[in-house]
């Protein structure tokens, strides 16, 4: 079975919201500038690669060589009427060691940067494509001092303009929804979103408003990577990060 998706055709067009959630018109994204394909088994193998670079490999058991106890034979071969046993640190005795057990390794590698880097921007499309991104026509904390509350609503103010609350509910086969077990699956659906914010530059303030709120994640787009976008359920950018992504990754002379 094929992995890769035919090209995305036509233009994507994606709405724009000012801080108060209020609709200010549409931008239109050319398919084209993001690789105009999906290739699952990429954006697979990069997330497994990420997944895989995370992991500490502390894990440590014990082998028969290292348990404490006493290399002597139990009792003899022949003669007592008992199965034959050896030591007391085999592994199939309580307290022994662990047969074949893990010990610490170093699970990190990398796929060639060019993958890594298509890969990311395969993942921004699957965003545009499936209607999970938004615009923002700018994003700031007033003050001197971050504010985690106005971070806070303004994702409340775009829940409400993207309608996220009029979503489909899973519901299991012959369940009965009434009015009380809605409110609370949406409720429970609305405490589950996750949010990726994309800027253009490392803002010191906003990513310190927004560090503290569960779920949302908030970086340069210099920084994304296809986990981290694939991982959070929605993808908020602003205009000027946008942009940024739709000119492409730097080539070696602007690096």
């Amino acid at each position: 079975m094929s992995t890769e998706t035919p090209a995305v055709s036509g233009p994507l067009t994606l709405p724009v919201f000012n801080s108060q959630g209020e609709s200010v018109g549409t931008v239109q994204v050319d398919p084209a500038e993001f690789g105009g394909k999906i290739n699952r088994q990429l954006l697979h193998d990069v997330v497994v690669m990420y997944l895989a670079n995370q992991r500490s490999g502390t894990h440590s058991t014990l082998r028969r060589g290292e348990v404490a106890g006493s290399t002597k034979k139990l009792f003899r071969q022949k003669g007592t009427g008992n199965a034959r046993v050896g030591t007391r640190r085999t592994n199939k005795r309580k307290g022994g060691g662990t047969a074949k057990g893990p010990k610490p390794r170093d699970y990190e590698y990398h796929l060639p940067k060019k993958a890594v880097r298509a890969a990311t921007r395969m993942a921004i499309l699957s965003k545009l494509q499936d209607n999970e991104a938004v615009i923002i026509d700018d994003l700031a904390v007033t003050g001197e001092q971050p504010k985690t509350k106005e971070v806070a609503a303004v994702l409340r103010a775009l829940a409400k303009g993207m309608k996220i609350d009029e979503l489909p509910i899973a519901k299991r086969e012959g369940e009965e929804m009434t009015p009380e077990r809605e409110t609370m699956l949406r409720k429970r659906q609305a405490r589950r979103m996750t949010w990726l914010i994309g800027t253009v530059d490392y803002d010191p303030k906003l990513y310190r408003s927004a560090r503290n709120i569960a779920g949302v994640e908030l970086m340069p787009t210099s920084q994304f990577n296809a986990y981290m976008v694939l991982r959070q359920k929605r993808l908020v950018l602003t205009r000027a990060a946008l942009e940024v992504l739709r000119k492409g990754p730097p080539t070696k002379k602007e690096e």
